[in-house]
């Protein structure tokens, strides 16, 4: 049976009709709609007001980026930007994002729509109200899985479909899990947002002229109506992120909000850097600079963790079990002085390796000195290098509007995000320049 104009659904779990957050919940702020959000990385680090590592803050070069100064972790200034929409396709990421998000922000439920983008976009042409009005920016990192380096690199030839299920007839199409960020461009064309910003993988730029491609393909949004900037890989490590994680970012500005002078000088950025939309790096990983911070280590973010059978945070209570296998991906040991790898989503329970024993390889011997036993990373620890907030919660029980979060799920969830601190870089360049773009 053909369900791809369907809604998908949710056994079990009450499902929300579209809603439109009233504009008297985001006066004063720029309201932003969020795709492919999954545990919401990205939208946290948009809106900021969160908590992090305060060694993942340059507080020298932004000392205004500071609210709450509590020792070893610090919160950080709201950026000035909402999340008005979300959207996935996992209700466990749905589930994480909406228990994180209504601590402080109201319509959580409604806000998050499960459904695939193309048929969000289906039913929006077919006059249905799908998306907000007065959207100001559109994120969304589209999925990356045909384009990584550690896939199998299908790209834009991808045989799963907009749901992540295998092709009808096994034959890559428009609706493609690897060409979804052309319906990515067709909700920019629908809602005109003053710019978006987009994300993948480092390996798109390895995938012959995908980048250049796609480049061209968003700058057809709205009948060629916005300016892309040259996309450009950013290292996470070399913005407070204990973990070396580079992803790629693209920009697109709305060509007939932006003033004459911006125009021109997004058009030449080696001309007028004052203009470019990307974040100078904070910290010295593969960078050099005066005023930038030492890289983070794990050592650094793993600071008052208890082991997991001495934790009352449920999140730091579950690790996978997966045996040590002398070869293959994940049979490392993280390097407590030194950023951890990338953190994956599509793992099957091999994720590194907290720590191995001696005849494994280890080499944390103090810890091993103390009888502290060969595990892997459980669930917080890997939210702490993905930089998600100490009251993030990743281990959930099933409610009435959402499904239950396990150690697995929340394992994928984390590894499929935009870390908090990159995001808010991100966000808080945009901010800084908003009005020298569009006033």
């Amino acid at each position: 049976m053909n369900n791809q104009n369907s809604k998908i659904d949710i056994p079990g779990v009450r499902q929300e009709s579209i809603y439109n957050i009233p504009i008297s919940e985001t006066i004063g702020k720029k309201r932003v709609l969020s795709l492919f959000s999954g545990c919401g990385g990205m939208d946290i680090g948009f809106e900021g007001g969160f908590t992090c590592l305060k060694k993942s803050i340059n507080s020298d070069l932004h000392p205004d980026w500071i609210e709450e100064d509590d020792g070893d972790w610090v919160k950080l200034v709201e950026t000035g930007f909402t999340t008005v929409f979300a959207n996935d396709i996992r209700p466990d990421a749905r589930s994480a994002w909406v228990s994180y998000f209504q601590q402080n922000k109201n319509y959580t439920n409604e806000i998050y729509h499960i459904d695939s983008i193309v048929n969000l976009v289906r039913r929006a042409k077919r006059g249905e109200k799908i998306f907000p009005s007065n959207i100001d920016i559109v994120t969304g990192g589209f999925p990356c899985q045909d384009f990584s380096v550690s896939g199998k690199r299908k790209g834009f030839n991808s045989k799963k479909n907009h749901t992540g299920e295998k092709n009808q007839f096994g034959q890559p199409d428009f609706e493609s899990r690897g060409q979804l960020y052309l319906w990515m461009r067709e909700v920019i064309s629908l809602v005109q947002p003053s710019v978006f910003v987009a994300e993948n993988v480092k390996g798109l730029t390895t995938l012959s002229d995908a980048k250049e491609i796609i480049e061209h393909d968003f700058a057809d949004a709205a009948d060629g109506g916005y300016l892309v900037v040259p996309a450009r890989v950013l290292q996470s490590a070399n913005f407070g992120v204990p973990q070396s994680r580079e992803r790629i970012i693209f920009y697109g500005f709305k060509k007939k909000a932006l003033n004459k002078e911006a125009l021109i000088a997004l058009s030449n950025l080696d001309s007028y850097p004052e203009y470019d939309p990307y974040p100078c790096p904070t910290h010295s990983y593969t960078v050099a600079g005066d005023k930038l911070y030492p890289f983070v280590t794990c050592e650094d973010v793993f600071k008052g963790l208890e082991e997991p059978e001495n934790s009352c945070d449920l999140s730091q209570t579950k690790y996978s079990k997966a045996k040590y296998l002398p070869r293959g991906q994940g049979n490392i040991e993280v390097k407590l002085e030194s950023v951890a790898p990338t953190i994956r989503s599509e793992h099957h329970g091999n994720i590194e390796f907290r720590r191995l024993s001696i005849e494994n390889g280890g080499r944390h011997y103090e810890e091993l000195s103390k009888g502290l036993l060969q595990r892997r990373l459980t669930v917080r620890e890997c939210a702490r290098i993905q930089t998600f907030p100490n009251d993030y919660q990743f281990i959930l029980q099933k409610t009435n509007e959402n499904v239950a979060v396990s150690a697995s799920d929340a394992y994928k969830i984390i590894g499929n995000a935009v870390p908090c601190v990159l995001g808010y870089n991100i966000a808080m360049r945009l901010a800084e320049n908003w009005n020298k773009y569009f006033e």
